[in-house]
């Protein structure tokens, strides 16, 4: 383990040296304005603990794709990212710089890689285990997110942003962009209620196929995305079984019989170029006979939007619904 990383106060002394004559009335002239010390700034986490910065972050790492994609959108380009070539492939919304390092995977960061970088504050979901919280709260302070709340995931989404901002001194920048956010949202509304959309139903999901099984992730009312949708008039369809939190679900190709409207829209994500839905299920009965693919009611989502991101992710999703329903 690389020794702890110190916050080091630079000291400027100044020497007045002495004289026999008498004093000159006249001023010197002045070498200029000095910088003000950053002032302190204190934040409250997602664990509800107080997190102390000597002044607004500058070097950060972000161990999750969400938190790298809003510290970059706030303008302040993180020095670490976890699998920053998964980030390049599932989330567009915000470009990384070739200056950020790899710290490791989002499930298994390496402390070593992000203790090099010499971060002034690390930000990671407040799910990953606790024993690394415990061991690089040891050389760096750690900011956790909440990372998704299915109760309110806009709200959730919201509050990260800005807490995010408040750590690294863009609280300003942070404002502008939920504003522009809200915004695009309004419009996008109006867009789709004028396509004749408003009020229709649709589901939005993910799949992976191991073997010959194919599995399909539902994104239930709570998750960030669903919340988008409802915002913009629309109705999500799916009522199965999903968790607490992340408000997700697993079903199969049987399990979407269910969704008998014949309105429905049927949205997906496949970033990685696994498109399970066109390639897995294309000889499937089951799926052939589904009415939203008897008419051709399916959108592959383009590709690098990030379904759990932040408003900037959020933003092209919206413009994705809105195509969809508009074109």
């Amino acid at each position: 383990m690389r020794s702890a990383l110190t916050a080091i106060a630079a000291i400027v002394v100044l020497a007045a040296c002495g004289t026999t004559e008498a004093p000159v009335t006249e001023q010197a002239p002045s070498a200029g304005p000095t910088s003000a010390a950053p002032a302190p700034v204190t934040v409250t986490d997602g664990r509800g603990k107080q997190i102390k910065l000597d002044g607004p972050a500058t070097r950060v790492v972000a161990l999750e794709w969400a938190e790298a994609e809003m510290v970059a959108g706030l303008g302040v380009m993180p020095v670490g990212v976890a699998d920053v070539k998964g980030y390049g492939t599932w989330d567009t919304a915000v470009k990384l710089d070739s200056s950020v390092k790899d710290v490791g995977s989002r499930q298994e960061p390496s402390v070593d890689s992000i203790s090099a970088l010499q971060p002034d504050l690390v930000i990671m979901e407040v799910e990953r285990d606790s024993t690394l919280v415990e061991q690089l709260e040891k050389i760096v302070p750690v900011l956790v997110t909440k990372g998704s709340d299915a109760a309110d995931n806009l709200k959730r989404m919201r509050d990260d942003v800005n807490m995010i901002a408040a750590a690294v001194g863009k609280t300003g920048e942070a404002a502008k962009q939920l504003t522009e956010f809200d915004t695009a949202l309004a419009d996008a509304k109006q867009k789709i209620a004028a396509a004749g959309g408003a009020g229709k139903p649709f589901v939005m999901a993910d799949g992976w196929k191991q073997g010959s099984t194919i599995s399909v992730r539902m994104f239930g009312q709570g998750t960030l995305v669903s919340q988008i949708a409802i915002q913009l008039g629309l109705k999500n369809a799916w009522t199965g079984k999903v968790d607490d939190k992340w408000a997700l679900g697993t079903t199969d190709v049987e399990g979407l019989t269910v969704l008998k409207d014949p309105d429905l829209r049927f949205f997906y994500n496949a970033s990685d170029g696994l498109d399970v839905f066109a390639d897995g299920l294309a000889g499937n009965a089951i799926w052939k006979s589904l009415p939203f693919v008897e008419k051709q009611q399916i959108t592959r989502l383009p590709d690098g939007i990030w379904t759990f991101g932040g408003p900037l992710s959020g933003r092209q999703y919206a413009d994705a619904l809105v195509k969809a329903y508009t074109g």
